[in-house]
Parts: structure tokens; C-alpha cells; sequence
């Protein structure tokens, strides 16, 4: 029977690792990640976790460490941040494209200049196209729950691929919340040990990772998109096995007040929940505002998310990363890609807010849902994003 205690987001997160009973943890400490691996140092001095801690020298080689000892059959995680992660950017497509079912949790922070340690989505879309499942959680009972069923994900043998859990940097990581943590009897029941279809052995020599000649290189990145966009079945499995096994419910796609809705912002993260005191003051106010999360970021529901839109008459997709001389948010880019060829299309508008750890005020929540219902009156979509709370 699950236990709910007062525990640190990082703390919370690291207690799922070791459930998961991992084999090997190869990670670099950087602010705001550096709880998690901290900790998971101190289980395993302390003979709590039985496991491999390889101390590395960078985020680059923590990534190359992770994808020696998966491909050699073990289970692993790692962790990061920011600059950490963009160091890693190298190797990110290795681990994909060599299926490495690697877990990283991944404290979201922005990405310099100017410097920031404050929490935005930048250093993740700089990854999306690293060929890695991306999943997003918006509170510390998410993280852990999420980061227990990465491993169940990327480990399948029908996936085979690197999961990342993301959670806000300083509003997530450094939070001391109430969460349910399950009895280590429970995940052991949950998540049995890692089975690898496919493993370097001495005593079965075979050839991973060898060079792509064009003659097949086009072929194999083939497999790569079609195994990522095929993982969508087994992340909603898992999500439908979690709540039938623990009660509580995920999906690839969160709404709230959302059904009946003309104006609804997407966004991603924790801003999930504070957005809907603005929901339920507007409802109050005679407004038919909603909120939706796009909790799956890769591979992307197009499905789920086209059929939660469609009948809206505006949707304000709310970006925290910039993306300099686009449409001005990466986030704004896939939602309307995705609602193309919609023929009940809504209009679709981007706001940026929050970047580099920037309070959004409830205030200003307000304010966004009103720039939808002014593009509604005007019949103007604007091709740019804008920012909210730019100071001038």
C-alpha cells in the first residue's frame, strides 16, 4: 500500500529509481538537477541500491557511459539540466538510434546566454529531434509515477528506445510536496527486472552501432521514426495498466473544463494546475475558457490532440522556449502542423511567457485567454507569437 509522505520532488524521483532497481547510474550534477544524483550517490554508498555509480568528468561522457552499459544488457538512468544537456546533444541520437532504453530525468531550466539557472523549456526543444520519447509531468506525484513507468516504456520489446521525464527546474525540483510513494513489494511486482532482447556479449559477438553507408542509412532511420511513432500504443498501455493496477490516471493529453470550450491555451508542465484557478475564474465570469496539456511531446498525438481541439474556436498555445526568427514557438509550430488539414480548424495563436524562470501571474493567464477571444472578434490570427509581461 502506497504511503504518502512529505518528500522533495528530487528526493521523490531518486526513491523511484531505486525501486526500479536500477543497474547503472552515470550522471554530472547541475543546477537544479543535482538533488537526484546526489542522493542516488548516497544509496549507493550507504548499500541502499545496489548498483553501479560511475562518476564521470561531463554530461557528455555521463551520456556516452549510460549507452556502454545498456548495450551491455543493464538498466540505467541518468539526469540533467540545461547546459548539461545540450553538452549531451552528441550523443542523444546515438542512444536512440542504438535503442537504448535509457531513463533521464530531466529538470528543466532555461538554456544561456544570457545565464539563467531559472526554469523555462528551452533546453528540452533543442531535443526533439533526437529521436527520444518525451513525456512531461506537472506536479512530484507525477515525476515519480512517470519516471517508474519510463522504464516500463522504453524497456518494452516493442519500443527499445530513451525516455526522458521532464519536470520544471526550481518549481518542481526543490518543492517539498505530499506524494504517495508505493512499497518497494509493489514495484517489484510492477516492473520486473530488464529482460534486453539484444545485448554485447563476449560469448555472442555481434556488431551495434556500425557506420550507415547510404546504401541503408535512410532505411534504418526509417525503423528509428517508425519504432518512436509505434511507442505511442505502449506509453498509453502503461498509462491504462498504471490505473487500473494504482488508480491514478494519465494520458497523452490532459484537459481541464476543456469539453465545452470555445477559448482553450495548450501548454506543458507544471503550469497545468495553477492555470485552472484562471479557468475557474473566468468560468465565473461567463467565460468558455478550458486548459489542455500536451503531456506526450514525442512521439506527438496528432490524434488525441486534433480531436481535444477541433471544435474550439480559438486555441493560444503558450510556449516557455523562444524559437529566434520562427513563428516564435516550437511548441505553436507542432499544434498548428498538426490542425493543418483539420477542415473545422480552429484559429490558432501563440503567446510566450515564463521565459528564464519569469513568474506568469494569474493575471496574466487572464490576459492570454483574452488574446483569443480578441483574435476571434478581430478574425485575425497573427503569424508571430507574443510575448506576455515584455517589459519595454
Amino acid at each position: 500500500m502506497a504511503k504518502m509522505t512529505g518528500i522533495e520532488v528530487s528526493l521523490a524521483i531518486a526513491e523511484a529509481v531505486r525501486q526500479s532497481e536500477v543497474d547503472v547510474v552515470s550522471a554530472y550534477p547541475i543546477t537544479p538537477q543535482t538533488h537526484i544524483v546526489e542522493r542516488l550517490a548516497e544509496m549507493v554508498a550507504d548499500g541502499e541500491l545496489n548498483a553501479s555509480y560511475i562518476t564521470v568528468e561531463s554530461e557528455h561522457s555521463a551520456l556516452s557511459a549510460c549507452i556502454g552499459a545498456s548495450l551491455v544488457g543493464t538498466r540505467v538512468f541518468t539526469s540533467t539540466s540545461s547546459q548539461g544537456l545540450a553538452l549531451m546533444h552528441e550523443i542523444m541520437y546515438l542512444a536512440s538510434s542504438l535503442r537504448c532504453p535509457i531513463v533521464m530525468a530531466l529538470a528543466n531550466r532555461a538554456i544561456s546566454g544570457p545565464l539563467s539557472i531559472w526554469n523555462d523549456h528551452s533546453d528540452v526543444m533543442g531535443e526533439r529531434d533526437t529521436g527520444w520519447i518525451s513525456i512531461f509531468s506537472n506536479n512530484g506525484q507525477e515525476a515519480y509515477d512517470l519516471t517508474l513507468m519510463a522504464f516500463k516504456i522504453g524497456e518494452h520489446k516493442q519500443v527499445l528506445l530513451p525516455v526522458m521525464i521532464n519536470f520544471d527546474g526550481f518549481l518542481l525540483t526543490h518543492m517539498v510536496e505530499p506524494i504517495f510513494l508505493f512499497n518497494d513489494s509493489e514495484i517489484k511486482d510492477y516492473l520486473p527486472l530488464y529482460d534486453p532482447p539484444y545485448k554485447l556479449d563476449p560469448k555472442n559477438p555481434v556488431t551495434m552501432g556500425s557506420v550507415g553507408l547510404p546504401e541503408i542509412y535512410t532505411e534504418a532511420k526509417k525503423q528509428q521514426d517508425l519504432a518512436l511513432r509505434n511507442s505511442i500504443a505502449v506509453i498509453n498501455d502503461t498509462f491504462k495498466e498504471f490505473k487500473e493496477r494504482f488508480g491514478r490516471e494519465y494520458n497523452t493529453i490532459e484537459t481541464y473544463r476543456a469539453d465545452d470550450a470555445e477559448v482553450v491555451i495548450v501548454m506543458q508542465g507544471s503550469i497545468f494546475e495553477p492555470i485552472q484557478i484562471a479557468v475557474d475564474e473566468m468560468r465565473n465570469e461567463g467565460f468558455k475558457v478550458g486548459a489542455v496539456e500536451l503531456r506526450l511531446w514525442r512521439p506527438f498525438p496528432f490524434d488525441e490532440l486534433n480531436s481535444s481541439l477541433e471544435d474550439k474556436k480559438a486555441v493560444v498555445v503558450l510556449d516557455r522556449a523562444m524559437s529566434p526568427g520562427g513563428p516564435q514557438g516550437p511548441v505553436l509550430s507542432e499544434v498548428r502542423s498538426s490542425m493543418y488539414l483539420e477542415k473545422k480548424r480552429p484559429m490558432i495563436i501563440g503567446v510566450l511567457a515564463g521565459l528564464g524562470g519569469r513568474d506568469i501571474m494569474l493575471s496574466q493567464f487572464k490576459e492570454i485567454f483574452n488574446i483569443g477571444y480578441d483574435a476571434l472578434k478581430t478574425g485575425n490570427e497573427p503569424e508571430m507569437a507574443k510575448i506576455v509581461g515584455l517589459r519595454e
